[in-house]
């Protein structure tokens, strides 16, 4: 099998990113145009963690999102079911990654999870939640994991509210982003996944939804990009 399918099993969708790791933080600002940087910036403005919080980055990947956060003073945790991804980011920080006090890369299943209850300020995770075989159960075990009063971030892939440009971005999504992955040396087919996995991912009210189900409250979301992203944002109940 060269790529996963859309029921998302996670054997598929884990070796599809060991395979994309390399080049994946190269292809992701390419085919964002860049923009991908200022989505991280957003993502850590929203979680506003400070020196002595601890952050869960879930989706990690090399870590590249999770240096946001610790920029900004907090600790920080970056967690992934890819191992070929985890490695990446290991081997571009040397030992420090695994013998601290860097950032310490951790393998999680984001459907159960190797940590605590109530461990963690705050939990995160960018572009990833749409790879997750089952959403909602991913979404109660970061509620688990979060301490009372904690706060939830996700960036994800959404639905672009101008519908012209949307015929456009879809145009673009479906046709041009597994090309530009190519050029870049990266696997075209994977993305092709990862294309198909963004146009057929819940819009930004109904993943709201699924969040609260899930059992987080004061949920709201942003949208960036005129809706290509969104930042949804939950709270875990203090009771």
């Amino acid at each position: 099998m060269t790529r996963a399918q859309l029921d998302k099993q996670p054997h598929e969708v884990a070796a599809m990113f060991d395979r994309t790791a390399r080049r994946y933080d190269l292809v992701n600002d390419v085919i964002s145009l860049g923009q991908v940087r200022l989505w991280r910036k957003a993502v850590a403005e929203a979680v506003d963690a400070g020196p002595g919080e601890i952050v869960l980055d879930l989706g990690a990947g090399t870590g590249t999102s999770t240096d946001a956060f610790t920029r900004l003073g907090a600790r920080a945790i970056a967690s992934d079911f890819s191992i070929g991804m985890l490695s990446t980011g290991v081997r571009r920080r040397g030992r420090n990654a695994l013998t601290g006090p860097g950032l310490p890369f951790i393998a999680g299943d984001a459907l159960n999870l190797p940590f605590a209850d109530n461990a963690f300020e705050a939990v995160t995770i960018s572009v990833a939640l749409r790879n997750v075989h089952d959403t909602e159960q991913a979404l109660r075990e970061m509620l688990r994991v979060t301490k009372p009063g904690g706060k939830l971030v996700i960036l994800e892939f959404s639905h672009v509210t101008v519908k012209s440009f949307d015929l456009v971005y879809r145009e673009y999504l479906m046709k041009m982003l597994p090309k530009v992955a190519k050029v870049f040396g990266s696997n075209d087919d994977s993305y092709e996944y990862l294309a198909e996995s963004i146009r057929d991912w819940h819009d930004q009210p109904a993943l709201a939804r699924i969040i609260q189900r899930a059992g987080w409250e004061r949920v709201a979301w942003r949208n960036l990009n005129l809706g290509i992203v969104a930042l949804h944002r939950g709270y875990k109940p203090q009771g």
